[in-house]
């Protein structure tokens, strides 16, 4: 097991940082053998079969060719829960994380909410906020039906209950349903910043849930703050994830729908990163 280690660490070297790469090789070998990585350093001396070896080359391949580690290993990590990825969603990322934290932690988990998540790619957000609110109704829309299928499996992976619907919110749909919670995180990359994209995320992220265009950066954020307008509840809560250059850009288009409370708040890393707005009472 130490020699498949070393083997990875020898063919990524130069290619990734090193303590990526070395990243990298536990989570092949966690996958191959389902050790943890404790196990992994005491079996070290554990010689793999040759079907094991071909698997390990495989993904060594893909890495050379910047598919990112979670569609090689067709998992990842988020808030605790484990959500299977392929190129039709984007991974789920850090920042998201500390989106699904702040809804947690200012609203009552216990109550019987209703949530909505608007793209939900790999459903990591409704299902996040269906697992801290069990009591909550979380529904969960998105354009692309190959990403409702990865979420709907991720449902049944975490064995939680979230309702999908295949949505367009550019063409927003016709309801009478009322929600507590809107979310979501829409793609705001503009097609200038293309060039500043990593490979891994530009060649084999979906361009679907990533770019908007440059004359209309927060086209997403304007259709779905005009359907939150009409579809929150009293005191209902609308949160997004942003783009770090257009913070002001979006408390101003929220403030100048009749959102208050409206409330910019920076990620781990001091940008620009989450919106939180509450519609008035009537």
């Amino acid at each position: 097991m130490q020699t498949a280690i070393n083997h990875i660490l020898s063919e990524l070297k130069g290619l990734y940082p090193d303590t990526e790469i070395k990243s990298f090789s536990y989570l092949i070998i966690e996958k191959l053998t389902g050790f943890s990585r404790t196990e992994i350093i005491v079996n070290k001396n554990t010689l793999f079969s040759d079907e094991q070896h071909h698997v390990i080359e495989t993904f060594i391949e893909k890495l050379k060719k910047n598919v990112p580690i979670q569609y090689i290993l067709g998992e990842t990590e988020f808030f605790g829960l484990t959500f299977n990825v392929n190129e039709s969603v984007l991974i789920p990322r850090p920042e998201t994380e500390e989106l699904v934290e702040w809804i947690r932690s200012e609203n009552n988990r216990s109550a019987d909410l209703n949530i909505l998540d608007i793209g939900t790619g790999s459903g990591c957000i409704a299902i996040s906020l269906k697992h801290e609110f069990p009591n909550a109704s979380v529904h969960a829309f998105d354009i692309s039906e190959q990403a409702l299928n990865t979420a709907r499996s991720n449902v049944e992976r975490n064995k939680l209950d979230v309702t999908f619907s295949r949505t367009n919110i550019l063409n927003a749909p016709k309801t009478e349903q009322r929600w507590d919670i809107i979310v979501s995180n829409p793609p705001y990359v503009t097609e200038q910043e293309k060039s500043s994209i990593l490979p891994n995320v530009l060649e084999h992220e979906p361009h679907l849930a990533l770019f908007v265009p440059d004359n209309d950066p927060l086209l997403f954020y304007r259709s779905i703050a005009l359907f939150a307008k009409h579809h929150l509840k009293p005191q209902g809560k609308l949160y997004f994830e942003i783009n770090r250059s257009f913070g002001v850009e979006t408390v101003e288009l929220l403030t100048d729908l009749g959102f208050c409370n409206v409330e910019l708040r920076k990620d781990i890393s001091g940008n620009d990163r989450m919106v939180r707005a509450v519609t008035p009472n009537p």
